[in-house]
């Protein structure tokens, strides 16, 4: 099973959150709650089902320019994936549910990430 959902805008990169992390001690955690909290809203808008065994994700990063690395907009998902399991889309977000990732980089008018979940059937991997 393939589900398909966006959020919509640029989320903070990996510069971005260190520099939250510095500005007071509850800056990192005040700065991933509002993250994932915006992440959440577009995961229960898209209406997502649970899944039930593993996953691969592919992560579309579309970008406005190449101003940012892709390494720290990728950092990005680790707010995405916390945020699945949060919503209940994803039982865990460890290695028994999430088997990979594919981060792709597309450069256009307006910055969004679409988020790609394909349940796969793996034998190295058991959900019990």
């Amino acid at each position: 099973m393939k589900q398909v959902f966006v959020i919509p805008g640029k989320l903070p990169t990996l510069n971005d959150y260190v520099k939250a992390c510095r500005g007071n001690k509850y800056g990192s955690n005040r700065s991933k709650r509002q993250i994932q909290d915006y992440i959440a809203v577009q995961v229960r808008l898209s209406k997502l089902q649970p899944v039930q065994g593993p996953v691969h994700v592919t992560f579309v990063w579309k970008e406005e320019n190449r101003r940012r690395d892709k390494d720290n907009v990728a950092f990005a998902k680790k707010f995405i994936l916390d945020a699945l399991q949060e919503c209940g889309i994803l039982p865990n977000d460890n290695n028994r549910y999430v088997l990979g990732f594919t981060d792709v980089f597309e450069y256009m008018g307006n910055a969004s990430v679409e988020v790609i979940l394909e349940e796969r059937e793996s034998e190295n991997h058991s959900t019990k």
